[in-house]
Parts: C-alpha cells; sequence; structure tokens
C-alpha cells in the first residue's frame, strides 16, 4: 500500500471546497503487465453548460526534504510516468502535481524548473495548507 503524503488530506479538502467530488482516494490503476500504480486523488468535477465532466488525477507531493530539487526529479519522473499510464488507461482524466504555495514561489519560480515544468507540460494545483484552499491552477 502507497504511503499518503503529510498534505494528502489538505489537498482533498481543497478539492472539495473547489467543487469537485473526490471518486478515488488512492487511485489504482493496473497494467497489462501487472504492474500497478496509485496516484493519490481522483476527482471529477460536473460542467453544467456542456452537461459533461471534467475529471482529474492529483499527484500532491509536500517538499519538505532536505534536497528540495532531488524531491523535484523525483517528483517529475514519478509524474510523467503516472501520465504515461494515465494516457493508456484513462485518456480522459488529466493529472496534476499538487505542491504547497512555500515550495511554488521559491521552488518552482526558479527559471530552470520553470523550463521543465513547460517543456513537459506539468499541470500544477498550488495549494495554502493553511487554509487548505486551493490558490491557483497551472496548465
Amino acid at each position: 500500500m502507497a504511503a499518503k503524503d503529510i498534505f494528502h488530506d489538505t489537498v482533498r479538502k481543497a478539492l472539495d471546497k473547489d467543487g469537485w467530488t473526490i471518486t478515488h482516494d488512492m487511485f489504482h490503476i493496473k497494467t497489462e503487465d501487472g504492474s500497478e500504480i496509485v496516484i493519490d486523488l481522483a476527482a471529477e468535477r460536473v460542467i453544467i453548460a456542456e452537461k459533461d465532466s471534467e475529471k482529474i488525477a492529483v499527484e500532491i507531493k509536500s517538499f519538505l526534504s532536505l534536497s528540495a530539487f532531488y524531491e523535484f526529479h523525483t517528483a517529475l519522473g514519478q509524474f510523467l510516468n503516472y501520465r504515461e499510464v494515465l494516457d493508456e488507461y484513462e485518456p480522459q482524466r488529466i493529472l496534476y502535481l499538487a505542491v504547497p504555495i512555500e515550495t511554488y514561489t521559491t521552488l518552482f519560480r526558479r527559471k530552470m524548473i520553470q523550463r521543465v515544468l513547460l517543456r513537459y507540460d506539468v499541470r500544477l494545483i498550488i495549494f495554502d495548507p493553511e487554509n487548505e484552499v486551493i490558490v491557483s491552477w497551472q496548465k
């Protein structure tokens, strides 16, 4: 069983406040070769005007270790692998990486990190852990 990030429940509450319905708390996907990935959350929200729904998967990262760059490298690799699996098995679901506002305003504002995020089309959810709200969606 995969361990939950320290901010797991915080992001879950923030998504709920933002109008999302959590469909999976620990979203398991098995591949044809028997591998299994576990993404922290899956959610959807109904778009009334289109009578359709928007589906997302969210990988949550705290970035609380001593080496934020190492954590970024790990999170990026995980994000890219998860997106590949989602493209194959849940193509309608869009993957987001959820990061605390402090991490976004320090580490993620660096030019090198911005270039990497742009190059690999990493979508972000920036959240405020204290108030349990989503500050911004970066697409």
